[in-house]
């Protein structure tokens, strides 16, 4: 049986859970894929009627993932550590099973973008690598559900082998928008220089008269400092 097939055929045991886990995620991904084969991992293992995956940036939970479509809050909803269940678990590292009347639970936070504030039955459990928090996942139930020890468990443990792949996405993440800021300061730098000569101007006016053009232009200044190096280019061909 190949890993697609294995990935598709219903999850009955820990082994074939595992299995799973280890077909999915074998790729390097994107941080957004990881944590949508997340969600389809999990609705698969527990039969739910919701699942989110909240990543940690910097000190604040971010909704990066949802079972049901949600694009108008998934990317821009946060938490704050302690605000809410999955803040509370987040905070304290430790997961949280409520059965029923999940939204009476003091620590309840209700959304009204997210029609799943209503279900009966809710868990959520950290996602850790190497002891440190990287997100949490949430599973809830439309109608009252009892979690059992194992439930809890095998979550947690999906938390843990999927801890690392998040974060190694996350980073891989990062390091591709700090690559782009410091080839977007490059290329801003190079513009300003030729600015600099052609206009005989200061640094401090070419940086002026680059943001000038790109309010005027209404075009980001990246394209405007690229379209000045373009031209320089063009330039320098005939004497070549």
């Amino acid at each position: 049986m190949n890993a697609n097939a294995s990935a598709s055929a219903p999850l009955h045991t820990e082994i074939d859970i595992l299995h799973v886990v280890g077909s999915r995620f074998a790729a390097a991904d994107p941080l957004d894929e990881v944590l949508r084969r997340v969600v389809t991992l999990v609705a698969e293992v527990m039969k739910c009627d919701s699942c989110f995956v909240y990543a940690l940036e910097g000190d604040a939970l971010v909704l990066r993932a949802s079972l049901n479509p949600h694009p108008e809050v998934v990317g821009r909803l946060k938490l704050r550590m302690g605000e809410g269940i999955t803040g509370w678990v987040a905070e304290h590292m430790q997961p949280v099973a409520v059965s029923e009347n999940a939204f009476q639970d003091p620590r309840f936070q209700r959304f009204n973008e997210l029609p799943e504030d209503r279900y009966e039955a809710f868990l959520s459990v950290p996602v850790l690598c190497r002891r440190r928090l990287v997100g949490v996942i949430n599973v809830q139930h439309r109608v009252k559900h009892a979690y059992s020890a194992r439930d809890v468990r095998l979550i947690s443990t999906l938390g843990f082998l999927v801890g690392a792949e998040i974060e190694m996405a996350r980073l891989e993440s990062e390091s591709n928008r700090l690559f782009k800021k410091l080839e977007f300061r490059k290329t801003l730098e190079r513009a300003k220089g030729i600015l600099q000569r052609q206009l005989g101007v200061s640094e401090e006016e070419a940086y002026l008269t680059l943001q000038r053009q790109s309010r005027q232009r209404r075009k980001p200044m990246k394209e405007v400092a690229e379209a000045i190096l373009l031209s320089e280019e063009v330039k320098r061909r005939p004497g070549k």
